[in-house]
């Protein structure tokens, strides 16, 4: 049976680098760093004292004080990300279509600032420390609760979490609710707002983080001198359709969603296999479900973490699953500027996969100095170029061993896809 084709029509991001689609994606090609000092808590509470933040966004205003305190910082992010995707996209949800529109927004570690803020509470007056809105704020599937209630989207309704695999997951899964005809449309990708003390004093703990104190150089995958990752907040959010139901209502269609593949490392609760084996195999699934060669793909907006572990075996991954090709295709992290948004990263990722479609350039890896000799491909350093895309795979790696691909293609009506 043809598979149904899936179309994207909407795109919102809030992010280190922009609270926009224009604004981030003008700041990562130019290879703007989002990386700064924190400014979330008292940074000397923890060792490291360096993450990419989401600037200059005001929940008050975007949602009313009311509406906004009873939504945890993912949600919001998630929440505003959809909003811009919506209206990108003139999607309308009214009576008529309500059960055929839905979302899957994925999120890493959910509403942490809401359970830190929930145990500070119980600390300080016990039971009576808890608001009443405590542990819907907490639960990771309110962001995808939100933005359901926020658009009467009565249709498939699904939170993903596979930790940094969380939004690629989401919208491989939306993807399939589509091509099976459980839903005509549905908004996907991932948010995450960890930026607390408990969360990044863990990472630092199990030696996860760089030790680097300056913005400039601590986020610098593929580098030989990279010593891990930076941690970063926000969210990236698509719409995505049934070709036929996009173009029957005359939607301006971004790009194609061609290929999902999804994998399991089965192997070690942090580590990637160093063979880059199971990611290896996510990427071989998604080139089989797109229906592409190797040698198809224009550019790879890689996981890149800046961890010694990943980067290397991201790098083998890639070996491995496209031969030879590899060297030919441009790669690029973009978290060199974003930080590591953990459950949201694979969501911006995918944002800027789609621009680097529809403006044929390939963003950067900054902080790319002294290349490591066993992370030997195209890393794009340090400055962005030109170059034509017509396929682009985005990569997103987890803890848990979760390997999660996605393709998109330039849209074209009468092409083979």
């Amino acid at each position: 049976m043809e598979k149904k084709r899936i179309v994207i029509t909407g795109m919102g991001i809030v992010c280190p680098t922009g609270n926009n689609v224009a604004e981030a994606w003008a700041n990562t090609a130019a290879g703007m760093n989002g990386i700064g000092f924190i400014t979330r808590y008292d940074r000397q509470l923890t060792q490291n004292q360096l993450a990419g933040e989401v600037k200059d966004f005001d929940p008050d205003a975007l949602f009313g004080r009311k509406e906004a305190r009873r939504l945890d910082r993912v949600a919001q992010f998630a929440l505003e990300a959809s909003r811009q995707a919506m209206e990108d996209s003139g999607l309308q949800v009214a009576g008529d279509n309500m059960y055929d529109v839905g979302c899957v927004i994925g999120s890493g570690v959910g509403g942490i600032n809401s359970f830190v803020e929930s145990q500070q509470g119980i600390d300080k007056r016990g039971h009576r420390g808890i608001k009443p809105m405590g542990i819907p704020k907490i639960l990771s599937d309110s962001c995808s609760g939100a933005v359901s209630l926020a658009y009467n989207m009565r249709g498939p309704n699904h939170c993903i979490v596979t930790a940094c695999a969380s939004g690629n997951n989401a919208i491989g899964e939306a993807m399939h609710i589509i091509r099976r005809g459980d839903a005509t449309a549905m908004v996907a990708g991932a948010s995450e707002a960890a930026i607390v003390p408990l969360c990044v004093a863990g990472f630092n703990n199990m030696t996860a983080l760089s030790r680097n104190e300056d913005p400039e150089t601590a986020s610098r995958p593929f580098d030989l001198n990279r010593d891990g990752f930076v941690p970063g907040e926000g969210a990236g959010v698509l719409v995505l359709e049934e070709l036929e139901h996009a173009l029957e209502r005359g939607a301006e269609i971004y790009a194609e969603l061609l290929g999902y593949g999804h994998t399991s490392d089965a192997y070690h609760v942090t580590a990637p296999m160093e063979s880059g084996e199971g990611a290896a195999k996510a990427v071989e699934f998604a080139l089989r479900d797109a229906e592409l060669k190797a040698a198809d793909i224009n550019y790879i907006n890689a996981h890149g973490t800046s961890t010694p572990l990943n980067d290397r075996a991201e790098t083998n991954a890639l070996k491995r699953a496209l031969g030879e090709t590899v060297y030919e295709i441009p790669v690029s992290s973009t978290k060199s500027m974003t930080g590591h948004l953990l459950g949201g990263g694979a969501a911006i990722e995918a944002v800027f996969s789609i621009m680097a479609i529809r403006e044929n350039f390939i963003p950067p890896t900054i902080h790319l100095e002294a290349p490591d000799p066993t992370c030997d491909l195209n890393y794009v350093p340090n400055a962005g170029c030109q170059h034509e895309v017509s396929y682009a795979m985005s990569n997103a790696f987890g803890f848990g061993g979760h390997n999660a691909v996605v393709i998109f293609g330039e849209y074209g009506d009468n092409d083979n896809l």
